[in-house]
């Protein structure tokens, strides 16, 4: 008798670790989500775009979209740093 009150208490105790592994996996992957997001709004701040746009990553596939975009486009900190070049005179590197 005294072995099945271990079977079924151990019944009752599996799915709850169950449940609290599947929400420290949701926790940890909404950390990692918020970490990206921050991370892309610093970098298109740098490269002189607003910083929301970062917020973009978020969104499946605009996040493929603009991380060409970021790549291959011409960034305002660049086109800026152009232009003081040729009211300098000095050649582009």
């Amino acid at each position: 008798m005294d072995s099945m009150v271990h079977i079924s208490h151990g019944a009752r105790v599996a799915p709850m670790f169950y449940i609290l592994l599947i929400m420290f996996g949701f926790f940890v992957g909404m950390i990692a989500v918020a970490i990206k997001a921050l991370i892309f709004c610093k970098i298109f701040s740098k490269a002189g775009y607003s910083w929301a746009l970062g917020l973009l990553i978020l969104v499946p596939v605009a996040d493929i979209i603009m991380a060409f975009y970021i790549a291959f486009a011409d960034w305002p900190v660049q086109k800026e740093l152009r232009q003081l070049r040729q009211q300098q005179g000095k050649p582009e590197a």
